[in-house]
């Protein structure tokens, strides 16, 4: 998929390998995702299998976010359906230091809710950010996810249980940016 003229999202290959090494050192990523906090390329193939198995299962669409000028992988973004009997699904994304400050989360955030609310027919799309995470917060709100409320102590990252933000977009609401975002 297209996330605009210079960013492009698609499935996870081995060859992402070095991404899988670049957000194992980040001291926050491997908080939060299942990126091998240690890398080893043996962890680093577990996790791109994992990724393939949570498409293969239909229990999520993991996605890497890569630049269209050299095909460099930069980030990982994903829908996870585990709650899509429910009629909610959540979206989850990351970025490696040298990605950030491009423009390319939001486009890939505003490609996967456009192709979730459109072709998947998800009634409702949730994001969890830390409140402290305004950057992550600034974005959900600029491709048009409305802030509810705050869960307190709601995921545990690291050693403690923290509180996060909760983003929703439901298929039903308005514009955003002036146009739909399930346009038929």
């Amino acid at each position: 998929m297209s996330a605009g003229p210079d960013f492009g999202l698609r499935p996870w290959e081995m060859s992402d390998l070095p991404l899988v090494r670049e957000a194992a050192q980040d001291p926050y990523i491997p908080l939060i995702t299942t990126i091998p906090p240690r890398y080893s390329d043996k962890a680093a193939e577990a996790f791109v299998r994992r990724q393939w198995d949570r498409a293969a299962t239909g229990t999520g669409y993991p996605f890497a976010i890569v630049r269209s000028r050299d095909r460099r992988p930069v980030g990982a973004i994903g829908i996870w359906l585990r709650d899509l009997p429910q009629g909610r699904a959540s979206i989850g994304y990351w970025m490696v230091a040298s990605g950030r400050g491009q423009g390319v989360t939001r486009a890939a955030l505003r490609t996967v809710t456009h192709w979730a609310l459109h072709d998947l027919r998800v009634p409702r799309l949730q994001l969890f950010i830390e409140p402290w995470n305004t950057a992550s917060a600034h974005i959900a709100e600029d491709v048009g996810y409305r802030r509810e409320g705050v869960l307190r102590g709601w995921q545990q990252v690291g050693d403690e249980r923290r509180d996060m933000a909760v983003y929703g977009l439901l298929n039903s609401d308005g514009p955003v940016d002036g146009r739909a975002v399930a346009e038929d």
